[in-house]
């Protein structure tokens, strides 16, 4: 075979990997990103799910907390706080969110602050715990999320 025409067939083979790789390394990556946000929508309907049945009773349905969150109540307590952008929750990093949720609030507040939260470490495993707090995050819109992420990484 002539120089000209193998320099030719080489360079045809070329593209025709690279062609391949390329289409390879699309699928893969769409494959992979749909295995991702199958993983992760599995993981919010479970947070979703723990969250309806361990804290809508008193943070709402919707996230919205009990009226007049921010004042004591009749019974000395404070209600419970809003978990949607209209509360405070975004304003605390991951790791206190953890905390408060499996070990209560005493570790964060004055003996002398009464509430009804209780501590989850004996009802929920942490996995559950990541699961509701990451749902939660995922109900704020895009510029809250990002402020609290921004705690994250000051922690």
């Amino acid at each position: 075979m002539p120089t000209r025409t193998r320099g030719k067939v080489l360079a045809g083979g070329a593209v025709v990997l690279l062609l391949a790789g390329g289409i390879v390394f699309l699928l893969w990556d769409r494959f992979a990103i749909g295995a991702l946000n199958a993983e992760r929508s599995a993981a919010l309907a479970m947070g979703e799910a723990v969250y309806q049945s361990a804290c809508a009773s008193c943070h709402g349905v919707e996230l919205e907390g009990q009226p007049d969150w921010r004042r004591l109540g009749p019974d000395g307590k404070m209600p419970a706080p809003p978990h949607d952008a209209s509360g405070h929750t975004w304003h605390h990093s991951d790791d206190v969110l953890f905390n408060l949720t499996k070990f209560g609030l005493q570790a964060y507040v004055s003996e002398s602050y009464q509430s009804d939260m209780p501590a989850f470490e004996d009802v929920l495993s942490d996995d559950e715990i990541w699961a509701v707090i990451n749902y939660i995050k995922s109900t704020w819109p895009e510029e809250i999320r990002r402020s609290q992420a921004s705690r994250n990484n000051q922690t």
